[in-house]
């Protein structure tokens, strides 16, 4: 999977050599990257500094939660934020879609989830936020979204 708008451009120069305003196209394209690339490795190097405050407050907020749900709910918000930096590292929201959501939406559906969905979702957003800045927050949280409004059908900024 490749960026689609460096695809572009290097599609674009198979035909002939890039232009003042291609080039500078690319410039923007690779200085975006940069800041993904950043963005992806703070994830990656930090997921239990973001994710232990999660699972502590979702046994404190459902207490009388089965151990073993909060445990899969956990489970299933590492492996979207996981998907959900790669989709942002490669700009490309159908990567989330169809590698992910897809399929666990109806496992979400099925264990009725929803509430435990919505706690994981909220505070991974919280803590997110907490440690980025808001132009990398930016960069993931569309993302991020897109799982929320397809995991637990929340509606995003844009669908408001």
């Amino acid at each position: 999977m490749m960026h689609p708008d460096l695809r572009n451009l290097l599609y674009d120069s198979e035909i002939a050599y890039l232009q003042a305003a291609d080039m500078t196209r690319f410039r923007n394209v690779v200085a975006s990257l940069q800041e993904r690339l950043e963005v992806y490795e703070y994830l990656r190097d930090r997921e239990i500094e973001i994710f232990q405050p999660i699972a502590d407050g979702a046994l404190a907020a459902f207490p009388d939660e089965n151990p073993k749900m909060l445990e899969r709910a956990l489970k299933h918000w590492l492996s979207i934020m996981r998907y959900c930096a790669m989709a942002m590292l490669i700009n490309n929201p159908e990567y989330l879609q169809h590698r992910l959501l897809e399929w666990l939406t109806d496992v979400v559906q099925a264990y009725q989830m929803e509430a435990i969905e919505t706690y994981m979702c909220k505070s991974l957003k919280a803590s997110l936020q907490k440690g980025l800045t808001k132009p990398q927050f930016a960069l993931v949280q569309p993302f991020v979204e897109q799982a929320q409004a397809t995991l637990v059908g929340a509606k995003t900024p844009s669908q408001a």
